[in-house]
């Protein structure tokens, strides 16, 4: 008994003898922690200035971050002429690199299609007008053609009457005949002159639709 009693004794001693230098190692190292923790806040680069209503400068003029922007970069984000004399694309530049078609240059274009337009129809009218003077003129050798022919048959039919007036008719049938060919030519005439607009009017580029 008095032996275990002493060896509890000395167990006691041992852990009260190891325990303060456990503690002061733990200690030091805590130490040497903090002491690092401190080092690597000071070298830290410092946070961000944030501005609101309550520290914003009203005299002083806050700094922009970047590089000001230079002449040439102004000149490029106009649209204006470089250093090299090169155009710059301009901000209304078109999706697939070429230049939009300036607002001139599609009144231009529009002036000339109307133009061309004044044109076609003008050449229209003149081959309709003539168009007309066909159509007229062939009416009227038809109604010609049908009064001779009942002047002709009345006269045939009466043998009385043909062997009075053979005179007469003969004069009044060479009379029919001429008026029929001065008709005809007149006829003939316009319809040359209707082929010879047409052509004018192909060569002038007016669409066939406008020329019949």
């Amino acid at each position: 008994m008095k032996r275990f009693t002493l060896f509890w004794l000395c167990g006691l001693s041992m852990a009260a003898w190891t325990m303060p230098r456990a503690t002061a190692q733990d200690s030091a190292n805590l130490g040497d922690y903090a002491r690092q923790v401190r080092k690597q806040k000071a070298h830290a680069a410092p946070a961000a200035k944030t501005f609101d209503n309550d520290n914003l400068p009203k005299d002083d003029k806050l700094s922009v971050v970047g590089q000001a922007p230079t002449e040439e970069t102004r000149q490029a984000g106009n649209g204006e002429p470089g250093p090299a004399g090169e155009d710059q694309p301009s901000g209304t530049q078109a999706a697939d690199g070429q230049n939009p078609p300036k607002a001139g240059s599609l009144e231009n274009q529009n002036d000339e299609q109307a133009q061309k337009q004044k044109m076609y129809q003008e050449w229209q009218k003149k081959i309709h007008t003539q168009q007309d003077q066909v159509d007229l003129l062939s009416r009227e050798l038809d109604v010609l053609n049908r009064e001779y022919r009942l002047r002709e048959a009345a006269f045939y039919a009466d043998a009385g009457n043909r062997l009075r007036n053979s005179g007469a008719w003969d004069k009044e049938d060479a009379q029919y005949k001429d008026q029929i060919a001065t008709k005809q030519k007149a006829i003939d005439d316009a319809k040359k002159q209707l082929d010879d607009l047409q052509e004018q009017a192909r060569k002038a580029g007016v669409p066939s639709s406008m020329r019949e």
